[in-house]
């Protein structure tokens, strides 16, 4: 058999390949340089740079090949990596072509204008997934974010455009939610203009409801036949089995509680959540396995599995993705079935390449490059790191545990890394930890949706026994994210992703030498071992001596006061429970002596919660006002805890922390806001320093403040400004705390206009020092020999 060197292997096993056969590239070159191209074509503002890029391409590519044909047959590496050469200029004139030829029908004349005038129209839409919300405002509507292919719009003046394109929904309204995808749509809304840097034409922004044309198509209405029956069979178990499962199965995360979604995130898991070639590995592999046992052929081998490779995809819904992670599945079941590792390289890359050139948006997505890295890393890294542990004496199983994860995690670790801004120390033994528990999820978590709509007593103890392998996993992710040092910062972006795949890349090539190999093992346990106690004992938070913490929550308050180590009493906990959550872990509290409710606004009590999870909470304080219900029903279902009502003149000590209750001094009614009116005034004590929190009070509560408090128990060396720092607040409240810091509790780019300039304007007047957890991250004020001082943390990556 001759290569693509040009030597000929001899006395070699049919079927099997040698494992110094050099593997044939052009395929891989051609794909990559594809996907490249089209990445760079869709960031570009012209399609014909793009065609010029792919005519520069397509010269290049015909004159190195006349080259290689003048040449004759030269010494085998020369003309192997000439053809890959070629491929990988053939690769771009293809990605480049493709996708300027969809850039050309994205921004068709017609259609631009009307997105550039912003004008109302009549869309006639096709979903292309389902409708997914976004996190907005706290107390707003859910917005929904629906992918549609637009068929035609009509403008105001009643003419019609034809427009084939890709157009964005943002929708408020609750009737798009349960559409299916398929369905054919009539929606009345106002354009916009996209982000770009896809093949997205428009954003259509529509307040009402849609006008449904017909059923969506029968494999939609079967899918979202099963997928409720799932939910259904679900609905028993604990939240965070009953919101994973669904996730784990078919990638539907709409019940998933966003503390277990941080865990995950937090310990490199977060891929178990979305579909991908794994999940159609694991269910048509367990069909294969069941086909072998009954010994049948592999005829009827291969129609069982195509069967079960159908069947899956119509669960999870024949979008865009599920057919990208079946292509990756089937590719790497194939490979394995054949016995021919080497063949998978070239059957991974014509596939890259077929789905890139069909749908050069692919080439944007993270979630279409984790599923080609993590199934490349387990074609190509995992067969040899298996069997190397093998030769060293480890058992197969035990082998094979170890290096798919390993494999995968490290093929997967750029993009997470730029995705994230932090690269994960426990990722790799937290997936190694969940490997036996992935597969009897999965696979019984399909059976309880296949079963669901004849038979939903089983389909209930089906899922019932998923749940407990769902638990370990829930476990683990909650361990590892609770790990001191479990992350490291990382530049995220672009930049990121490329300095540690070329770290990777390195790595991977040094480590092919012995030597290397003992070296980089050596330097890497020199460098845990030396870095990971300073990391632990001397991480820099919270800093020595603080005596309040504002948690970046968004547009929400989460404020901390240390009474021992490990115990803190917390103020408002934020719209989000995973965030406040978060913030609480990097204190190190792990109980709550005291909660306080300055009032029962969404982002106040949104996060409860994240206060309560792992936590022991011995007392809950909340306002007199029970005002508004929602928000009392969220905190007294976060945990079996009695709620207590205070009024003023309340007082709480706890370890270094005095609290006294100022306000409110009595009941407002009638007022802009009767709930933030209302809101509970703390005037705290932390080892000397006095700190006013303010809740939410706005001008009518802070001029009763005024009227019934002396004026020297409102000072205070540090304020939390009240209200988000909003323009409604008393210049004679802010002379009578005179404050040397203020800590603005505020969401980066609010809708609200938080913080109000002239307030800052007024404080930078006074002398204050102004922190904001909208551009510093979490804010410490800190206490030590030369007085008050402040530390802020910085805001991670991807939250400004």
């Amino acid at each position: 058999m001759e290569g693509a060197g040009g030597a000929t292997n001899r006395g070699t096993t049919p079927g099997v390949e040698p494992a110094d056969h050099p593997p044939d590239l052009r395929l891989a070159g051609l794909a990559v340089a594809a996907w490249l191209a089209a990445l760079v074509c869709l960031h570009l503002t012209a399609p014909s740079a793009a065609l010029l890029a792919a005519t520069a391409a397509g010269l290049a590519a015909l004159g190195a090949a006349h080259l290689l044909g003048v040449l004759g047959r030269p010494a085998g590496p020369v003309r192997r990596y000439g053809w890959i050469a070629v491929a990988v200029l053939i690769g771009v004139v293809c990605g480049a072509s493709a996708t300027a030829a969809r850039l050309h029908v994205r921004d068709a004349g017609p259609l631009r204008a009307l997105v550039d005038e912003r004008v109302r129209v009549t869309a006639e839409l096709v979903l292309r997934d389902d409708p997914r919300p976004i996190r907005g405002a706290p107390g707003r509507p859910a917005t929904l974010l629906v992918a549609t292919e637009l068929t035609r719009l009509t403008d105001p003046d009643g003419r019609r455009v034809s427009a084939p394109v890709r157009m964005l929904v943002l929708a408020t309204d609750p009737a798009w939610r349960g559409r299916l995808p398929g369905q054919r749509l009539t929606a009345e809304g106002r354009l916009t203009a996209p982000r770009g840097g896809d093949l997205t034409a428009a954003v259509l922004i529509v307040p009402g409801p849609p006008v449904a044309h017909g059923p969506p198509p029968w494999l939609q209405r079967a899918a979202g036949t099963l997928r409720a029956g799932l939910q259904r069979a679900c609905a028993p178990l604990p939240d965070d089995q009953g919101g994973l499962l669904p996730g784990l199965v078919v990638g539907d995360t709409s019940r998933l509680p966003a503390t277990v979604e941080e865990d995950f995130r937090a310990t490199g898991m977060t891929h178990l959540n979305a579909v991908s070639g794994s999940n159609v590995a694991i269910v048509v592999g367990a069909v294969l396995l069941l086909v072998r046992w009954m010994r049948a052929g592999p005829g009827v081998a291969a129609v069982l599995c195509g069967l079960a490779l159908v069947g899956f995809v119509i669960l999870v819904r024949p979008s865009p993705s599920v057919v990208r992670a079946a292509t990756m599945g089937a590719i790497g079941l194939a490979a394995l079935a054949a016995g021919r590792p080497r063949a998978a390289l070239p059957a991974l890359s014509a596939a890259v390449a077929v789905l890139v050139l069909v749908d050069p948006d692919l080439a944007g997505d993270a979630g279409f490059a984790l599923s080609v890295l993590a199934t490349g890393g387990l074609l190509l890294l995992a067969p040899k790191w298996r069997d190397a542990l093998r030769r060293r004496g480890v058992p197969a199983g035990v082998a094979e545990a170890l290096a798919v994860p390993a494999a995968a995690q490290l093929a997967c670790g750029p993009v997470v890394a730029g995705i994230s801004g932090t690269v994960s120390l426990v990722a790799v033994p937290a997936n190694l930890l969940v490997v036996p528990a992935i597969a009897p999820a999965t696979v019984l978590g399909v059976l309880a949706a296949a079963v669901s709509p004849v038979w939903p007593a089983g389909a209930e103890f089906a899922a019932w026994l998923a749940s407990w392998p769902a638990w370990w996993l829930v476990t683990v992710a909650r361990v590892g994210a609770r790990l001191p040092a479990g992350t490291l910062p990382w530049p995220g972006g672009v930049p990121g992703a490329l300095l540690l795949a070329a770290l990777t890349v390195a790595l991977l090539l040094a480590a092919r030498r012995p030597v290397v190999r003992r070296l980089v093992a050596v330097g890497t346990a020199a460098v845990i071992l030396g870095t990971l106690p300073v990391r632990i004992l001397a991480s820099g938070w919270p800093p020595a001596g603080w005596v309040i913490v504002g948690c970046a929550v968004g547009q929400g308050d989460a404020l901390v006061l240390p009474v021992a180590a490990g115990r803190a009493v917390v103020v408002d906990a934020g719209p989000e429970p995973s965030v406040v959550d978060g913030c609480l872990r990097r204190l190190g509290v792990r109980e709550v002596s005291l909660l306080v409710v300055s009032h029962f606004h969404a982002d106040h009590v949104g996060g409860v919660a994240g206060v309560f999870r792992g936590r022991r909470v011995v007392e809950v304080r909340t306002p007199g006002l029970a005002e508004p219900a929602a928000g009392r029903a969220l905190v007294a279902a976060a945990g079996a805890v009695v709620l207590r009502a205070t009024e003023a003149g309340w007082s709480y000590r706890a370890g270094g922390v005095e609290l006294v209750a100022l306000g409110p001094p009595y009941p407002l009614h009638g007022t802009r806001s009767d709930p933030n009116n209302n809101s509970l005034v703390l005037r705290a004590t932390v080892a000397g320093v006095r700190i006013l929190l303010a809740g939410d009070a706005e001008t009518e509560e802070q001029r009763a403040l005024l009227d019934r408090v002396p004026p020297d128990g409102l000072r205070a060396e540090v304020l939390k400004v009240a209200h988000h720092g909003s323009a409604y607040q008393d210049p004679a409240f802010l002379d009578a705390v005179r404050p040397a810091v203020a800590l603005v509790e505020v969401g980066v780019d609010n809708d609200y206009g938080h913080p109000s300039p002239s307030l800052l304007a007024r404080l930078a007047r006074s002398g204050v020092r102004v922190l904001r957890t909208d551009t510093d991250g979490d804010v410490a004020v800190v206490t030590g020999r030369q007085g008050l001082a402040v530390v802020t943390r910085g805001v991670a990556p991807g939250r400004r």
